[in-house]
């Protein structure tokens, strides 16, 4: 049996009167790699405090035993000038500097890099040194609160990799999906002030979820229906004697019949991003762009590029390249130091950085500020925006003055969202969010018309937004030719992609015309495929029914196995619905080659 390394037992915890954990309950054991998740303000990094002990619970027990070894990142550190990499490393983790070495090799800082001092790194590699500092000390437990927040997507693959590797317990918070599916093999979900642990990844926890969601709509469904009937028979025969005493057993009945709040609904939020149409012309044009802080010290150089409108652009690189400072100097906040370049004529460009909070005025409330920003909105359209955004009502009564770090950040999205700009230029724009509303930005900036660019290293949310990207590296900025699946394949292999022209007609060559009998009997062969593939689908399908009727029939059992195949059945028939439609695109243009094949 598994040894436990931290328990919490009946924990309660409140602010005011704000109610966070009520008698919430977990224990995890050494082995178990736990994603932790739900939304912004619902408790998760006071939960962290308390099992740290800079805070205490209200009530109940927060257990570490004396063999837990606790790991996490400090969030402030004293560092001594001149101080060298592998001088950091021994000396916070206490070990030799070939362990120490040999943990920093898995982050890529070797040779030169280890004898380097550590304040000259830049911030991305200062976290690969304090993650390593923090994973050669070999903690049995470790705690991780968004590691990935301003960490390049270089360091993110790493710490991925470091941390499926890692063999202890480990208890992350992130939002983003990819990461969390990758590393992760339990979901612990705090929501409504409990906690709940279930053994599988996210993505089998939000089929987990959907399921008994499904469940509990079929229940109160059957539930309403009785009660429709019973109170038809009540109403219609409770003033007839001879009906009276089955009227008044029925009436009881009605009284027991109850449905089942629905507490654990799925996402629920949706953002849409208003936008004027756009007609085809180009967005931005740069010319032999460079930028950076100090005249004659140019971070980039040499850039050269178009982005036409609807084109949702990945700028990525290492941090430190000079992501940031193009988007500023974009947004017009830095003068640029050579070339030029030129936005398309009367597009609105919404701006979006960490700093941007910070110059939100300090007079008025929060609700002022987004209807001075969108003042043909509808009031109910302003409160959407705001709730999407995680502002209640009363959220919205609140002077900005007083609004943490968190909540300006998202006020200042809410009101780019509103704003009707054609172009947004956004920097690590969900370092501030909740993990629904992180997808459900993702999805409104997919399906926004104008013109994106922007800078983020959660993948999930990256790769739902970029149609193309842009690298930086080596004090360049170039358009990468392959999307952004390739561009992570490429990092994490170290293996260049050749993408293959496979044109099966060579220029001037003279294509070979079938006979109508040799695509006749093509077009057979294709159709006896599609009606195998047709009695798969119906077999999987069949075995799905069977499954969900498992649940429904069982609604207390929590079968692991059963959700990983519902999980694999959902894919197959993708996979096989997909196979079908391209088969009768087969079959189809083979109809037309028919037409136009010789005669034998």
């Amino acid at each position: 049996m598994a040894t436990t390394v931290l328990q919490l037992k009946d924990v309660t915890k409140s602010f005011g009167t704000r109610l966070l954990l009520d008698s919430a309950t977990v224990s995890i054991c050494e082995g178990q790699k736990v994603g932790f998740i739900g939304a912004n303000g619902s408790g998760k990094t006071t939960l962290l405090r308390m099992i740290l002990g800079q805070e205490s619970p209200d009530t109940g027990e927060i257990t570490i035993y004396p063999y837990t070894r606790l790991g996490y990142l400090e969030q402030q550190e004293e560092y001594p000038p001149g101080e060298t990499v592998i001088d950091y490393l021994t000396r916070t983790s206490g070990r030799e500097s070939w362990e120490c070495a040999k943990m920093a090799s898995a982050f890529e800082l070797k040779n030169e890099k280890l004898e380097m001092p550590f304040l000259s790194l830049s911030g991305g590699y200062q976290m690969r040194v304090r993650l390593a500092s923090l994973l050669v000390k070999e903690p049995n437990l470790l705690l991780l609160d968004e590691p990935t927040n301003y960490l390049d997507l270089q360091t993110v693959l790493l710490l991925e990799d470091a941390l499926r590797q890692y063999r202890g317990a480990l208890l992350l918070v992130s939002h983003d999906r990819e990461f969390l599916k990758n590393v992760c093999t339990h979901t612990l979900e705090l929501e409504h002030q409990k906690l709940s642990l279930f053994p599988g990844d996210i993505e089998l926890y939000f089929e987990h979820k959907e399921i008994r969601l499904e469940e509990v709509r079929r229940h109160n469904k059957k539930i309403q229906a009785q009660q429709r009937h019973l109170k038809e028979f009540v109403d219609r025969f409770r003033a007839k004697a001879s009906k009276a005493t089955q009227a008044q057993s029925k009436l009881k009945q009605l009284e027991k019949l109850k449905t089942i709040e629905i507490a654990h609904s799925l996402r629920t939020v949706r953002i849409h991003i208003p936008c004027d149409e756009q007609r085809k012309a180009v967005a931005l044009e740069c010319q032999d762009l460079s930028v950076g802080y100090v005249a004659g010290r140019p971070v980039l150089s040499h850039i050269d590029f178009e982005l036409n409108r609807g084109e949702h652009l990945a700028v990525l690189g290492e941090n430190g390249q000079g992501k940031s400072t193009l988007l500023k100097t974009l947004a017009g906040e830095l003068p640029i130091l050579d070339g030029k370049f030129k936005w398309g004529h009367n597009l609105r460009v919404a701006y979006y950085a960490q700093h941007v909070p910070q110059m939100l005025p300090q007079e008025g409330t929060a609700g002022n500020y987004l209807s001075f920003i969108a003042p043909s909105a509808l009031p109910e359209d302003l409160l959407r925006m705001a709730s999407n955004f995680l502002f209640k009502q009363d959220d919205l009564d609140k002077p900005i003055s007083i609004l943490s770090g968190g909540e300006k950040a998202r006020l200042c999205l809410a009101s780019i969202c509103l704003g009707k700009y054609d172009v947004l230029i956004l920097d690590e724009p969900t370092n501030h969010l909740d993990f629904d509303t992180v997808e459900a930005l993702g999805e409104a900036l997919s399906e926004f018309p104008g013109t994106v660019i922007f800078v983020s290293h959660s993948r999930t949310f990256a790769s739902q937004i970029a149609t193309n990207i842009l690298e930086i590296k080596d004090g360049r900025a170039v358009r990468y030719p392959y999307p952004y699946d390739i561009y992570v394949y490429e990092l994490k292999t170290h293996e260049k992609v050749e993408m293959v022209d496979d044109s099966s007609v060579t220029e001037g060559e003279v294509p070979y015309l079938r006979t109508k009998s040799e695509v006749y009997q093509d077009q057979q062969k294709q159709k006896r495929a599609q009606e195998r593939l047709e009695t798969e689908v119906e077999k999987l399908t069949k075995e799905k029914n069977r499954i969900l009727k498992f649940y429904v029939d069982n609604p207390a059992v929590i079968d692991i196995e059963k959700a990983k195949r519902l999980k694999e059945l959902d894919a197959e028939l993708i996979s096989r619905e997909a196979s079908w439609f391209d088969m009768q695109d087969k079959i189809d243009a083979l109809g037309q080659e028919l037409k136009t094949a010789k005669e034998e």
